[in-house]
This record gives structure tokens, C-alpha cells and sequence, in this order.
């Protein structure tokens, strides 16, 4: 007589923080280039200038390695004996990013459009010469807008001097090479990523009923692509609660809207002697979801436990 054959159950493989860091830093460094791909890459130290780099900042980065190692090999390594020559330092640096294209105020194009509306009429003499003043796009000290803060990448010689040994936002060698914002994508992983955590919280109960829950996703996943690099590695090690928060302030945007139509469309209804919607003659249930605002959720601040 056969044995029927044994099923093993599918393992389940849950979001981690340490996952999403790790597809974080493979997406960046698509938009990057390095001196030496396979060691600079990696960094082991996050500062906001070069001037940072210390004896302190230096002996945070050696204790830093060591711990990346005992995680990823298993082998316990004495901060003291790492070498300073081999450790990297991120510095966030706005130098080789372009400045953003200067804009002209709506007043002043519209001043203009009339007076040479006039002149074509004949109605004026002379083709008015306006200087219309610039102001530039208010952006990151005005550069242009990127998918996550630049930076420099530093590794120390051995007379303790910085040198430059990557770029972000760049294509080509360090010194000959070029400014680009758009070569880099987020990988294969960090997408599904998206997808899945998108998906994960549109089936909460406090939001699985609503008709609009397809939109609540879309809108959602729309925003994780926006904001997904911006996550600062200096200030958390929770991308689960950025992301999270995230999601909920696109899903709480879309709920505000809906509710907004759904109001407009019940008073033309009463207005016309109709009755309006089950929400509208049951208003006197309290909806927990209605009235969120978004301004009530702040993405920059990954205090959140997951």
C-alpha cells in the first residue's frame, strides 16, 4: 500500500529591520560610485561633516565594525586591533549636487502676459522689458531634489588625512565622472517589501471595510517609492516604523478625501428631497478612522516600536 506523501508546510518569512537596512543600502548604492566597489561600499560610520572624523568618531566606527562582523561571520574581532585605514566614514555632503533651476513668481508671469497682450493689441506703444525676478526652488539649501540626502564616503591614510573613496548620485570615475539622479532603483526586494507591507496593513480591521481600500493601497505604495530612500540611517535603525507611518498617513489622506466627496454628494441628496447614504442616516455611530488628519503623523521621527 503507498504512504501518502508528506507535505511540509511552507516556511513563513516574516519583515525584519535588519532585512529592510540591508535592501536600503543595496538600493543607494545603485546611485553611487566607488573607488573600490567591494570594501568602500560599506560604511561604519554616519557624520554630518568631515570635520567629525576624531579620535572618538574613529574609535565609534572600529567598535561599529566589529559588531557588523560578529553579526554577519560569527567571529568576535578586537575593535583595537582594526586598523584606521580600513574603515569608512559617511558624510553627508551637498557639494557635487547641482543647484536647483530658479523659478519665476506666478504674479510676475501673469504682470507680463497682460502687457504683452496690450502691446499685440497695439493698446501700448512699446514691448514692455520687465525683469521678473528669480526665486529659487526652496529644497535643501536650493539643490535639486534627489531620492535620498548625498554624501561623500572617507576612509583615513595613515597620516590620519580624509580622502575621498565614493559619491553618491554619481556616474563614472571620482574625478572624471558625472552628477546623476535617476541611473540608481530600488532593488527587486525592497519593491516586494513595499507591496507586501502595503498589502499587510490595508487587512487591519480598522480599515479592511472601506470600498476605497484597493485606493488606500495604491496611494500608499505611490508614497513608500517617494520616500523609501530618504530613511536615515544616523537617526534609526527602525525602517518598519518609517515605513509604517508612512503608510498610514497616505491611507489616512485617502480616507479624508473619500469622506469630503461622500459629504458633498449627501447634501446635492438632501438638497433634492433623496435620502443619502446608510453613513449619512447613521451618522450617529462614531467613526474611528474619520476626522484623522495627516499633519498628525510625522514620518521624520522612527520612535515607533515595530
Amino acid at each position: 500500500m503507498a504512504t501518502a506523501p508528506i507535505i511540509v508546510p511552507k516556511k513563513q518569512i516574516y519583515l525584519k529591520n535588519k532585512d529592510m537596512l540591508e535592501q536600503i543600502h543595496l538600493s543607494k548604492n545603485t546611485y553611487c560610485s566607488y573607488k573600490d566597489p567591494v570594501n568602500d561600499h560599506q560604511y561604519d560610520i554616519i557624520l554630518p561633516t568631515v570635520e567629525k572624523i576624531n579620535q572618538r568618531t574613529v574609535a565609534e566606527a572600529r567598535r561599529n565594525r566589529s559588531d557588523r562582523i560578529k553579526k554577519e561571520t560569527g567571529v568576535v574581532i578586537d575593535p583595537k586591533k582594526i586598523p584606521n585605514t580600513d574603515l569608512v566614514f559617511r558624510v553627508t555632503c551637498w557639494e557635487h549636487i547641482p543647484m536647483a533651476p530658479k523659478k519665476i513668481p506666478k504674479s510676475a508671469t501673469t504682470k507680463k502676459k497682460k502687457l504683452d497682450d496690450l502691446f499685440e493689441l497695439d493698446l501700448i506703444e512699446e514691448d514692455p522689458v520687465i525683469d521678473l525676478p528669480e526665486i529659487a526652488a526652496l529644497d535643501d539649501a536650493k539643490h535639486i531634489r534627489l531620492p535620498f540626502p548625498p554624501f561623500y564616503h572617507y576612509r583615513i591614510d595613515d597620516k590620519k588625512q580624509p580622502y575621498i573613496v565614493g559619491k553618491s548620485h554619481w556616474i563614472g570615475d571620482l574625478d572624471k565622472g558625472e552628477f546623476s539622479k535617476d541611473h540608481g532603483q530600488v532593488t527587486r526586494t525592497l519593491a516586494t517589501m513595499y507591496i507586501k507591507l502595503c498589502d499587510r496593513y490595508a487587512t487591519r480591521s480598522n480599515w479592511r471595510g472601506y470600498t476605497y481600500n484597493e485606493e488606500m493601497r495604491g496611494a500608499a505604495l505611490v508614497q513608500l517609492t517617494q520616500i523609501g530612500l530618504r530613511f536615515d540611517e544616523s537617526k534609526s535603525q527602525n525602517p518598519f516604523a518609517y515605513y509604517t507611518a508612512a503608510i498610514t498617513n497616505s491611507f489616512t489622506h485617502v480616507l479624508n478625501s473619500e469622506k469630503k466627496n461622500q459629504n458633498i454628494r449627501d447634501d446635492m441628496l438632501e438638497m433634492n428631497g433623496l435620502n443619502p447614504s446608510w453613513t449619512r442616516q447613521n451618522a450617529g455611530k462614531k467613526d474611528p478612522n474619520f476626522g484623522a488628519t495627516v499633519t498628525n503623523i510625522d514620518i521624520t521621527e522612527y520612535n515607533i516600536e515595530e
